[in-house]
């Protein structure tokens, strides 16, 4: 589903501010694939996420994204296939419009526009449905500007959005790291459960070792605008924080094993 090859991205080039934030990267993704990213700042992230949305051009390489070379395609092309959503919750949702506008507008992604009613009875009824399925009680909400939600909801709106029309990638760029410890929970798990039940290929970052352990089928690690780990299936079941630590210790040259390796 999703081919990066040889990619290079650096920032101010030739100053002293100089900063190599990929290196030759490649990366491949099967349809399904569920990926969590991890690393230290400044290890490539959000860059990489960036690239492959189109935020940022890349350098050098390409992006091939379900078998269409999508390098040349700025952001806004990229979005009638690709769903994101942001570490804050006030990114992805439009906060003066109501409840059933935002989702309206995520539905008709990609879709050309007419002249007609906003939000039809049967979307509507659809709206309210696929509301229901998050347990947050925001089906009784529809008609509610979006700026009166909680961050958490909010963040599980934009969850919505983003998979309403199932996006060929789904990029989750730290969604959760402006969320109180409870509320990150349950929008890990409703992100969990919509994955699955769309069947989607997905890429996490957090920076949280024992949500990059249990989420997902597959682990990337990554350092210096490289990636230095990746594990999928039993031996990611397996592996332990503990071992995760000393992994990244071992692969990246570093012989701290403690959290702030990664999470400073």
């Amino acid at each position: 589903m999703l081919r990066v090859e040889h990619v290079y991205k650096t920032f101010v080039p030739g100053t002293v501010n100089e900063k190599k934030a990929l290196v030759d990267l490649n990366l491949h993704l099967e349809p399904g694939e569920f990926v969590t990213v991890i690393g230290g700042n400044g290890a490539g992230k959000s860059t990489l996420l960036n690239a492959i949305a189109g935020t940022w051009p890349i350098d050098e390489g390409k992006i091939i994204l379900d078998g269409n070379d999508v390098t040349a395609l700025p952001d806004y092309k990229r979005a009638a296939f690709i769903g994101r959503v942001f570490q804050d919750p006030a990114m992805g949702t439009s906060p003066d419009m109501q409840l059933e506008e935002n989702l309206a507008l995520a539905y008709r992604r990609g879709t050309r526009r007419g002249l007609g009613w906003g939000v039809t009875k049967e979307e509507r009824e659809y709206f309210r449905e696929q509301l229901r399925s998050l347990g947050l009680g925001l089906e009784e909400r529809m008609e509610t500007s979006v700026s009166t939600l909680s961050g958490g909801q909010r963040q599980a709106v934009t969850l919505l959005m983003s998979t309403l029309k199932a996006p060929k990638l789904l990029l989750l760029d730290e969604h959760t790291a402006a969320l109180d410890p409870a509320t990150a929970v349950k929008v890990l798990e409703i992100s969990d459960e919509l994955v699955k039940k769309n069947n989607l290929t997905c890429m996490m970052i957090t920076h949280n070792m024992s949500d990059a352990i249990r989420y997902g089928n597959r682990l990337i690690m990554m350092n210096e605008g490289k990636i230095i780990l990746d594990i999928s299936g039993d031996e990611k079941r397996a592996i332990t924080r503990e071992e995760l630590l000393k992994k990244f210790s071992e692969v990246a040259g570093i012989e701290e094993e403690t959290d702030s390796v990664l999470l400073s």
